[in-house]
């Protein structure tokens, strides 16, 4: 009886697929000048006003330092502004300017593209499969929806 070959392994399919998600989206997000780490940092904060850095850098599982030279980039960019805090001067909350707001459907729409790059050739009831089984998945392990566990690893700059 002959054998079946082999199958590539769940764990290889999803890190290729990881990868080339995470291409798609940032090929996306540099036409719009930014990186995908600045792209969750505007979303983060667009979800959270008046945030601090503290704890936004809580909220990514990402070091202060690291945060700091992100909104660092973002504030040199003109989408996000600083401001001391008034019980707590030493407290740096986080507001999107103007340019910061205008983004977000810019990155909606990024975000909607790369979605519609990864899927394509699914019909839609298998997108709502997949969607589902990785969202169980996610859950039982714990890992957030809405926060990408790459802050973590991500060096200071």
């Amino acid at each position: 009886m002959p054998s079946s070959p082999r199958p590539a392994r769940i764990g290889f399919l999803l890190s290729q697929l990881g990868t080339h998600a995470a291409e798609v989206f940032a090929a996306h997000v540099k036409e719009l000048g930014i990186t995908p780490s600045e792209a969750g940092v505007v979303r983060v904060i667009a979800r959270t006003p008046d945030v601090t850095q503290r704890q936004l850098a809580d909220h990514l599982g990402a070091t202060q330092s690291r945060v700091v030279a992100l909104i660092d980039g973002l504030e040199g960019k003109g989408l996000v502004a600083r401001t001391r805090g008034t019980t707590d001067r030493r407290a740096q909350h986080l507001d999107l300017t103007e340019a910061g707001r205008a983004l977000l459907p810019r990155l909606r729409a990024a975000a909607e593209a790369q979605e519609a790059a990864i899927t394509d050739g699914l019909d839609r009831s298998q997108v709502e499969q997949l969607y589902g089984l990785l969202g169980e998945l996610s859950a039982l392990r714990g890992l957030s929806t809405e926060v990408h566990s790459g802050y973590r690893r991500l060096p200071p700059q």
